[in-house]
């Protein structure tokens, strides 16, 4: 149902816009070095990614959820990546997929199906 995937959206759209404003340049430009990095296979790409959200979601209030606040994380990375260098978007993008398929799928399903029924 697209209504569903609205409000999931908008729900991480909202804490996406607070999590933006703690993340580190550093961060950002630690993990853009490494996509650029073309020797590195998907899956050490794919830990970088892994290590980035999860030493930010160390920083993260405990009373939000820690699934949630990695999805968020791993997508606002996606978003400042790629919005520094814009030829990443493919690949940030694939390793955002693969990472969330990895560590988030059961909390997405989780997420959806709570909203669907």
């Amino acid at each position: 149902n697209e209504e569903i995937f609205r409000i999931i959206g908008a729900q991480l759209a909202e804490i996406g816009d607070q999590l933006d404003k703690e993340i580190q340049a550093r961060v950002v430009n630690d993990l853009v070095q490494h996509f650029l990095n073309e020797n590195l296979s998907r899956e050490e790409i794919t830990r970088c990614l892994s290590q980035a959200v999860e030493g930010l979601a160390r920083a993260i209030p405990s009373d939000m959820e820690q699934e949630k606040a990695l999805l968020v994380l791993a997508m606002v990375l996606t978003k400042k990546v790629a919005n520094r260098v814009p030829s990443l978007l493919q690949r940030i993008f694939s390793t955002t997929v693969n990472y969330i398929n990895q560590h988030l799928h059961t909390y997405v399903v989780r997420m959806v199906s709570a909203l669907v029924g």
